[in-house]
């Protein structure tokens, strides 16, 4: 008997670790992200890409990611395969996959389904969303300001871009004078025809530009710069790659999100549902303004925003 006990305690003392390392420390497992495109698109899939390392260096767990997933199909294999390894966090990094994770989110109860900028909700289904208007609006009166020939151009994916109606309403308000040539390429990532709308809005006298697109919207500004004109980053800051040709940038820091939503379900607090954030949250903000913007409005601009945080009215709806 006595043999026997030893022989369990012996078992037990080997298995204790093996156990401990398979658990993390908290709810979260492992962590999968989906994306429509790629990771390096240098906007905003990269910009995910950052917010999943982030979680695996703080939680210190697996992460995986998936790229080129544009069906339900490419879904429901890509989500099976998480599962089978782990996860039980998956971010869907789009609007896309609220249709998506809603379909198959009741199939997988133990995992927690986190996407972007939708409206599909459920007790496993989150949607974190962007109220982008407000930074498009701020980047609009720098434009507004900005130009010498009184022509602005948008270059927009979408017509439903809530930062594109800002921007609009922004330039208008600073700037009634200034015309707007607005087109859309339709995709995020299609870099050839947002360089023909491109080159069209030069030779007709536009000189600042708003290229608010994934792929794209570099690849425009690299094209701004080589005219000598101006531009507005979109969703990450490429002052460092052009210079003073972006006059301030529209940022969108999803990492941090993704980084905010993590903590929540590792802490029990994930419970799925709609969430907007903006300016007051810290996960909207404006770029570093180009040495080309005045001193005295680059102050102005962020007074302007500072009112935005504390009494949610842009400058429009104060006045």
């Amino acid at each position: 008997m006595k043999k026997a006990i030893f022989h369990l305690f012996i078992l037990i003392v080997i298995i204790s670790p093996l156990l401990a390392s398979c658990s993390s420390d908290g709810e979260i497992d492992k962590v999968g992200m989906l994306v429509e495109h790629s990771v390096n698109d240098q906007t905003w899939g990269s910009k995910g890409y950052q917010g999943l390392l982030q979680i695996k260096d703080q939680f210190n767990v697996d992460v995986y990611f998936k790229e080129g997933i544009q069906t339900q199909l490419d879904v429901n294999r890509s989500v099976d395969e998480f599962v089978q390894q782990g996860v039980n966090l998956i971010f869907g990094h789009s609007s896309s996959y609220g249709k998506y994770f809603d379909t198959i989110h009741a199939s997988y109860p133990d995992v927690q389904f986190v996407y972007f900028n939708g409206g599909y909700e459920g007790e496993n289904v989150t949607s974190l969303n962007f109220n982008s208007n407000a930074m498009g609006f701020f980047a609009g009166m720098v434009a507004g300001t900005m130009t010498q020939t009184n022509e602005v151009g948008i270059i927009g994916a979408y017509e439903w871009q809530p930062e594109i109606e800002g921007f609009y309403e922004g330039v208008k308000y600073q700037n009634p004078n200034a015309n707007i040539s607005m087109n859309f390429v339709n995709d995020w990532d299609n870099v050839e025809r947002a360089l023909e709308i491109f080159s069209v809005m030069d030779e007709e006298g536009v000189d600042v530009f708003y290229p608010a697109g994934d792929s794209f919207s570099l690849e425009v500004v690299k094209e701004v710069q080589a005219s000598s004109k101006y531009a507005i980053g979109f969703v990450t800051d490429p002052s460092d790659v052009v210079g003073s040709t972006v006059l301030t940038s529209t940022l969108q820091h999803v990492d941090k999100l993704y980084l905010h939503a993590a903590e929540l379900f590792d802490n029990n607090e994930l419970s799925g549902g709609i969430f907007t954030y903006d300016f007051q949250d810290d996960v909207i903000s404006l770029g570093e303004f180009s040495p080309d913007v005045p001193d005295a409005y680059q102050k102005k601009i962020n007074q302007e925003i500072e009112a935005y945080i504390n009494t949610g009215l842009l400058p429009n709806e104060r006045d």
